[in-house]
């Protein structure tokens, strides 16, 4: 029989959620060994998908999990290299004081904040590298501090590091979604960024990347009888006229005065953006939400709501990807994740600096 290869690289998922950085960790060639979450149906979620069945998959609450189970799992595989990556929450940025600005708080170490929790396992387990992500206002005026505090506690633990800000559109995944990522080794880096494949169709003669993706070629084939959900249904709704007056690709504005609509239905400015928000078939879908209202989109551009099948295929995640739980949790699921095709090129960037 042939030798069985020696794995050379392993990832340690933490706040794993149903799998997008992890995904993207098995496409980058880095096998997840474990993967620890709170949340139960995103671990079963995990536990339904083959590539996830050599994992070792711990509902647990971070903040009080101990790094031996972990230890003990890379004693058992003996990589000669491993990372950590994860995207703690952290619902401290509308308080940013709960995190930093105190002189008797914790920073970074601060128990109660999860980012901390994310940076002790890094200083517990010394990985040759990590990636951290999360949301694009964690970089807004009104929580200034905070990035400056996880690099200087990263400089502190002796890592080198990028901090990425980085859209999914340059990545070809099919939606707008912008996202912070620092990206720690060991190592000093050879570049300060992923190199991107997609850019805007105006540009790509000047550059010779890809044009952005169109949702279109990715939840195309799900518009079919036979993937019908009952959710998607908005015909008898509150705002189910409304929203078949609205344009592909527009939003409740098309119905304002401000764009000379013959009888106004609203008044602009005075409703979330992204209140009656239709998809273009041939455009980018908007950011994908965790937890949406009744008609906050992006809608179909035939006026329903989005399928699952729908959107995870803007998430990328793999067409035969399995989620538990009911509508509710798996759109949350779904939408708190980090775009598969996204994480991929981060992890790959990481791997290529280990």
């Amino acid at each position: 029989m042939p030798k069985k290869k020696k794995i050379k690289i392993v990832g340690i998922s933490l706040f794993s959620g149903c799998g997008g950085l992890d995904m993207g960790c098995h496409l980058a060639k880095i096998p997840v060994i474990a993967a620890i979450d709170n949340d139960k149906d995103c671990l079963e979620t995990l536990r339904l998908n083959a590539i996830f069945k050599h994992t070792k998959i711990y509902q647990a609450d971070l903040s009080t999990f101990s790094s031996s189970a972990i230890r003990t799992l890379l004693k058992q595989s003996k990589p000669s290299k491993f990372i950590i990556i994860g995207g703690p929450p952290c619902q401290p940025f509308s308080k940013a004081s709960y995190w930093v600005g105190h002189k008797r708080r914790k920073g970074v170490n601060d128990p109660r904040n999860l980012i901390g929790v994310f940076f002790k396992f890094i200083k517990k387990l010394k990985p040759d590298g990590f990636l951290f992500e999360n949301v694009e206002s964690i970089m807004h005026p009104k929580h200034k501090e905070i990035v400056p505090s996880i690099i200087s506690h990263v400089e502190s633990l002796g890592y080198h590091h990028v901090l990425i800000r980085a859209n999914a559109l340059d990545y070809g995944v099919p939606q707008r979604r912008k996202r912070i990522f620092i990206i720690g080794s060991k190592r000093e880096f050879s570049t300060t960024e992923p190199i991107k494949t997609h850019c805007p169709p105006e540009k790509c003669q000047e550059t010779g990347l890809l044009p952005y993706e169109s949702v279109k070629k990715f939840i195309g084939k799900y518009d079919m009888p036979r993937y019908f959900e009952k959710e998607e249904n908005t015909a008898n709704g509150t705002y189910g006229q409304e929203l078949r007056q609205v344009p592909p690709g527009e939003n409740y504005f098309a119905l304002t005065e401000k764009s000379n609509y013959a009888k106004p239905k609203f008044k602009a400015g005075r409703r979330f953006w992204s209140f009656l928000l239709k998809l273009h078939p041939d455009q980018p879908s908007w950011t994908i939400a965790a937890q949406p209202g009744p008609w906050v989109g992006p809608f179909h551009w035939t006026s329903r709501r989005l399928r699952v099948p729908e959107i995870a295929a803007i998430q990328t995640f793999p067409e035969n990807y399995k989620f538990f739980g009911n509508r509710r949790s798996i759109q949350k699921q779904i939408g708190n994740a980090v775009p598969v095709l996204m994480a991929k090129t981060m992890i790959e960037f990481l791997r290529q600096n280990l």
